[in-house]
Formats: structure tokens, C-alpha cells, sequence
């Protein structure tokens, strides 16, 4: 009896050996396969990889501050290649300082200032005296009813000025600003400059015209009478045909010296 336990034990145990190495033989015989959950493992440590190569190239993003050179060089080039004139605008008279100021409004809201220089009301100074002999420097328009702007013309500095309103038109040819000669363009900025800059000599305000019938009024030749032959507004003097003895003689007196008949 013991003796056939005995033998069945025997075959038990050499069944389980050889289930263990018929396992054992198919696990090398395909070495590429993996179970599910280690193919999962793998993937999860792809995953994780990734995500910190995508971190590592976010953090580079951030330190790294490129400025754009090649915009900033094109708009330094454009701006180089701006060329302003000036031109004449015909203004409703009597409106021209309002109207300049407008104009400049008008620019700086449109975002248009590179493309404009000054704008400028041409004036010159004339001295005046007051009743009191009290001398004065005040502003007259060389040209009422006309403005100056320097300004490179383009679509958008066209409407702009345009669109102002109180201006009439730009002076030259029709449909084409003409600019401004420069010799012409500094004798009236010339003649716009303060006293103080020495660059212009004042003129004086004398209400006479050559031929005016005037009378002396104060002076040698008080109450004599007599024509007005040349008008000097650079000195504010004047120049008047005396009868004196039978004789015409020219006399030279202050503009103050003298009154109309």
C-alpha cells in the first residue's frame, strides 16, 4: 500500500517539474513580450519624460528674452527716409493762429508728428508807439489769409490736412503741392524772429504813404506843411517836400514829428 503512495507522489512531483520548465521554455522563447501591467509601467515613464522635457523647454521660453531687431531697424530706416518741404495753405482770413493750432491737433491725434515739422504763421515785427511815445514790438501777418507747414505729403498727411477745417487748399499747381523755394522759406522765418535774436531788423508802423499831405507838428519846422517823399520803416523816419524861402526842400523828421491834413 505504502508503496503505490509512494509512486503516486513520485508522478505528481514530475508533473509539477515539468509544467515549470514548459513555463520556463516559453518565457525564452519569447523574450519581447511583456505582461499588461508592465507595458503599462512603461508607458506612464514615457509619459513622465515628456512632460519634463516640455518643462525644461518652457523654463527656456521664459529666460530667454528675444527683442524683435529686425522690426525695430525697419522703422529707424523708414524714419531716416522722410523728407519734409514746406508749403503754403490758404486759410479763411482772420483765422490763421486758430486754424495752425487745429492743424496741429489734428496731427498729433492722428499719430502723424514724424511726418510734420513746424507750422507757422508768417509775421514780422513791427514797432509802434503809443500815445504816451511809449515804443512797442508787436506781430504782423505778412500774408493774411495763408499758412506755412513743413511736411512730408502722403495719403495720410493729405487728408489730415484736408480735413482741417478752416483750410482751403495748398497753393501751386492743381492736384500737386508746390513747395517752397528755400531762399524764400528763410527771409520770412527771418523776419518772424524775435528783436532779441538780432536776426532781423524791426521795422517801425508809420501811417503815411509817399504823397500824403502832411504838417509838422513838433520840432524847427512846427505847423509847416508839406508832401511825404520817402517812407524809412527800418529807422521810423520820414521824409517830407517843404516849401521853405520859395524853395522845395526835403526834410527829414521822427514819423511822430508829423500828422495827416
Amino acid at each position: 500500500m505504502k508503496s503505490e503512495e509512494t509512486s503516486v507522489d513520485a508522478e505528481d512531483s514530475a508533473a509539477v517539474v515539468a509544467n515549470s520548465e514548459s513555463e520556463d521554455a516559453a518565457g525564452d522563447e519569447l523574450p519581447g513580450l511583456y505582461s499588461e501591467n508592465e507595458t503599462v509601467v512603461i508607458e506612464s515613464c514615457a509619459d513622465g519624460e515628456g512632460g519634463d522635457e516640455e518643462e525644461e523647454e518652457d523654463q527656456l521660453d521664459e529666460d530667454v528674452d528675444v527683442e524683435p531687431i529686425e522690426l525695430i531697424q525697419d522703422d529707424a530706416g523708414s524714419e531716416e527716409d522722410i523728407k519734409t518741404e514746406w508749403y503754403i495753405l490758404k486759410v479763411q482770413v482772420n483765422r490763421e493762429e486758430s486754424i495752425r493750432a487745429a492743424l496741429e491737433r489734428k496731427v498729433k491725434i492722428e499719430g502723424l508728428e514724424r511726418y510734420f515739422g513746424d507750422i507757422v504763421v508768417p509775421t514780422e515785427d513791427i514797432a509802434e508807439f503809443t500815445k504816451t511815445g511809449k515804443r512797442r514790438i508787436v506781430k504782423k501777418k505778412l500774408y493774411p489769409g495763408y499758412i506755412m507747414v513743413n511736411m512730408a505729403i502722403n495719403d495720410d498727411t493729405w487728408f489730415a490736412v484736408r480735413e482741417t477745417s478752416g483750410i482751403g487748399d495748398f497753393t501751386g499747381s492743381v492736384g500737386r503741392p508746390a513747395p517752397m523755394d528755400p531762399a524764400d522759406v528763410e527771409r520770412i522765418l527771418k523776419l518772424g524772429a524775435d528783436e532779441d535774436d538780432g536776426d532781423q531788423q524791426v521795422k517801425t508802423a508809420i501811417p503815411f504813404s509817399v504823397g500824403d499831405r502832411v504838417r509838422v507838428k513838433d520840432g524847427y519846422f512846427q505847423n509847416f506843411e508839406g508832401d511825404v517823399e520817402v517812407v524809412d520803416e527800418a529807422n521810423g523816419r520820414v521824409t517830407v517836400m517843404i516849401n521853405i524861402f520859395g524853395r522845395s526842400t526835403p526834410v527829414e523828421l521822427e514819423h511822430w514829428q508829423i500828422e495827416s491834413v
